[in-house]
């Protein structure tokens, strides 16, 4: 299920559909950072997930974020970085949030 939660947001392999949910994150991302889109944000992960066409192979599940996982590490690590927690509309939150057909908590 969250591999198409993933494809229906509009990140897709042949790249995010206009329009979409996956548009205005990008635009609104490029935005805020000044006009680019940065590695390893939301836009930038849930896209590379969407070109592989498997969000489960990184950690992000329908169920949750699998322990030992690259998603439990990112979300370690973002933890660290806020202080003890994964921030509202930060990378951890918003693609699980996009992974279980959310709209990413923006």
């Amino acid at each position: 299920m969250s591999d198409q939660n993933v494809r229906n947001a509009g990140f897709t392999s042949s790249g995010i559909t206009g329009g979409s949910l996956a548009s205005s994150m990008m635009s609104q991302e490029a935005r805020s950072s000044g006009g680019g889109v940065h590695s390893g944000g939301p836009t930038a992960t849930l896209q590379e997930m969407g070109a592989r066409g498997s969000t489960h192979s990184s950690g992000f599940t329908s169920s949750g974020i699998s322990g030992g996982s690259q998603a439990s590490q990112m979300m370690s690590q973002e933890a660290r970085s806020h202080g003890g927690g994964t921030p509202r509309g930060g990378t951890t939150s918003t693609v699980q949030s996009i992974s279980m057909g959310g709209k990413g908590g923006r």
